[in-house]
């Protein structure tokens, strides 16, 4: 008798708890330890990394828009800062995805909460892992949120599709990730989330499974 097939939130639940082979990624130029003021501690914050339930699984991604102070017109997770209200990372993630795209939080299903990340903009940003069924109609909060589209969680999972870059910024060169796919530049925090989402799943191992 055959087993019956684990759930696609039970293999990325399993990966994620698998005990880890690498450290997360840390760009010098992401992480403003040396430049905290004493006793100034980062802004926590949280992100939905919402995969769809398909034979192909996809991931949801944003498109900021264009007239926002920070972060404008660049590819992003839902999420934000982490409010006192929140339940933790998780509560905050499900608030912020209902917020800016209408996801329902019932709809997801959590996996857990992934690698934290710095950003260079003082935020300790907590990756929250969700299951939610495909072809969902999302409702981008107009003020915030340009676009919400779907990428292949194998594409930009592969290391293959990770490509270290750099540029000028203040005066220093800062380096960074980038993944380019179907017209969307996804890069800087959100691009080195999924270089250590993927390394942190194993995903090349665990997509070949």
């Amino acid at each position: 008798m055959s087993r019956p097939v684990p759930s696609l939130a039970a293999r990325l639940r399993a990966a994620l708890d698998a005990p880890r082979t690498t450290a997360p990624v840390l760009l010098s130029e992401d992480v403003r330890d040396a430049t905290l003021d004493p006793g100034e501690a980062p802004m926590p914050a949280a992100v939905l990394v919402a995969v769809t339930d398909r034979r192909a699984p996809g991931l949801i991604l944003t498109r900021r828009t264009d007239t926002l102070r920070r972060h404008a017109g660049q590819v992003a997770f839902p999420g934000g800062r982490i409010d006192p209200d929140d339940d933790g990372p998780i509560g905050a993630a499900l608030r912020e995805a209902r917020e800016e795209i209408g996801l329902d939080p019932a709809a997801v299903e959590i996996v857990g909460p992934a690698d934290r990340y710095r950003t260079v903009t003082g935020f300790e940003v907590t990756p929250v892992i969700g299951v939610i069924p495909p072809d969902l109609a999302f409702t981008p909060e107009p003020g915030e949120v340009a676009a919400v589209f779907e990428v292949p969680l194998d594409f930009v999972l592969d290391p293959v599709n990770h490509v270290e870059s750099s540029a000028q910024w203040q005066g220093v060169e800062r380096r960074y990730y980038e993944i380019n796919w179907g017209g969307h530049r996804i890069w800087g925090a959100t691009a080195a989330m999924l270089v250590n989402l993927s390394r942190r799943l194993d995903w090349p191992a665990m997509a070949a499974a």
